[in-house]
């Protein structure tokens, strides 16, 4: 295991270079409070999904199809067996992992994938219940249909709400006008009982031709989750083209424009439109030029009290961790950390002790604590 210790300052997060365990730690000192990155484990391949287990250990998804469970004191990783099997082409394969809100009485794991199939992949969501290091009993509960051979923008965080809703993030798999048509999954926001019915209060649920777990819809490829404590609203990120990435408050039916208008430019050149447009809900925050947002964390421990109520966005293209500062729902600041490491973030969660973990996406890649310097 490695560790190194690291200075905010101003509004970067600088570090020195890793330095193994025990050599001493590469710090540099300012007036701001200093923090520890430490490899918990590494060699992971393209990791997408993060979820603690009630023991204190780690799930974490791997694209080319893998489940692992990390013990996070020693870094040691065992293979979960009874994992679907994946599409793994492009940006799809092994995607998020989710545990159900009473996993501690029915050792529900829920996973996101793309699914192989004769006409194509799509984006699969299936659960199992984890015994030992074996998924068991393992059944799909839901597709994002049609079928495509595009192997891009499959969105895919899972996360439940505090009434046990299962909301799924679905991309428009590159194509975009899909994100507006109600007859299809993609692009859009999925609101689904545990085991995978409808709810009967979802908003599509007696149009004609509508699919009825529609929540959203007009979304690009949403890939990073939350929900806001002190609203109880799910927010989510999404990409943008060529800029105009969002964050967006996720209402029941609001159509969030793409692609008819974004505050980011066709590839090429040219603009897609106004970025706001009437009956079009607009984002709270974008990002242009693009930063690429995945994983999505809102902050609410103890080890960093400075950073409760802050949301934290890894970002894949300008190699990052957003830091957002809150007055209500409007983005005061924003502060970027790791620039100096060059990590394309995937994931990033807070782990029980308070401490910040971010997955960065390679095919050597590291998971990482952030926690307070010693």
């Amino acid at each position: 295991m490695r560790a190194f210790s690291a200075v905010l300052t101003g509004a970067v997060l600088m570090v020195g270079l890793p330095a193994c365990a025990g050599d001493g730690a590469s710090t540099q000192t300012t007036t701001a409070e200093s923090v520890q990155l430490t490899t918990v484990t590494e060699g992971l391949e393209h990791p997408w999904g993060l979820a603690f287990l009630p023991d204190g250990d780690a799930l974490v998804t791997e694209r080319p199809g893998r489940l692992s469970r990390v013990n996070m004191a020693t870094g040691q990783r065992t293979v979960i067996q009874g994992v679907p099997a994946v599409a793994a082409r492009g940006q799809g394969g092994m995607l998020d992992v989710a545990l159900h809100p009473r996993f501690a009485d029915n050792g529900r794991v829920y996973l996101s994938y793309s699914e192989p199939g004769n006409d194509g992949s799509l984006t699969a969501v299936g659960r199992g219940v984890l015994r030992d290091d074996r998924l068991e009993s393992f059944e799909v509960i839901f597709r994002a249909t049609p079928p495509t051979d595009r192997a891009k923008h499959f969105g895919s965080r899972l996360i439940f709400d505090d009434q046990g809703y299962l909301f799924i993030t679905s991309g428009e798999r590159g194509a975009r006008d899909n994100a507006q048509r109600l007859e299809s999954h993609h692009g859009k926001i999925i609101r689904l009982h545990d085991d995978g019915r409808v709810p009967e209060d979802n908003p599509f649920l007696s149009r004609q031709g509508a699919h009825p777990g529609i929540y959203s819809y007009g979304h690009r490829n949403p890939q990073g989750a939350i929900f806001h404590p002190p609203t109880g609203q799910l927010w989510v990120n999404e990409h943008g083209p060529q800029g105009g990435d969002e964050v967006n408050i996720v209402k029941p039916g609001a159509n969030y424009g793409w692609p008819l208008t974004t505050y980011g430019e066709e590839y090429g050149g040219g603009y897609i439109g106004p970025g706001t447009m009437e009956g079009i809900e607009p984002p709270i925050h974008h990002w242009t030029p693009s930063i690429a947002p995945s994983g999505m964390l809102y902050y609410d421990g103890d080890a960093f009290p400075q950073w409760r109520g802050n949301i934290f966005v890894g970002a894949l293209a300008h190699a990052h961790l957003s830091r957002l500062v809150l007055d209500g729902e409007t983005v005061v600041e924003e502060e970027k950390l790791l620039e100096e490491q060059g990590w394309r973030i995937r994931a990033v969660d807070q782990g029980p002790e308070g401490h910040i973990y971010v997955l960065v996406d390679s095919d050597d890649a590291p998971l990482v604590r952030i926690s307070p310097a010693r």
